[in-house]
């Protein structure tokens, strides 16, 4: 009696485990295909080495310069 018992628990563990990595296999499938189509039919758009390349900040005026860098003081309590 008792080896009939272990001999279903064991096989229901490895139906249990097939199960599980069967579905797990399938699911790494699936990812991996739906990744593969993304990747062929919506490609990233290429960039531009100009349009990555940021134009340089305009100089700010010396008058608002001051004003901001008073802010910072006032703000910091100098």
């Amino acid at each position: 009696m008792e080896v009939d018992l272990f001999q279903q628990g064991v096989d229901l563990m490895l139906y249990g485990m097939g199960t599980v990595f069967a579905f797990l296999i399938l699911l790494v499938g699936a990812i991996y295909l739906m990744s593969t189509v993304i990747t062929r039919f919506f490609p990233e758009p290429v960039q531009l080495e100009a349009a990555v390349r940021m134009a340089p900040a305009a100089a700010v005026e010396p008058r608002v310069q001051a004003v901001i860098q008073a802010a910072i003081d006032k703000h910091r309590g100098k």
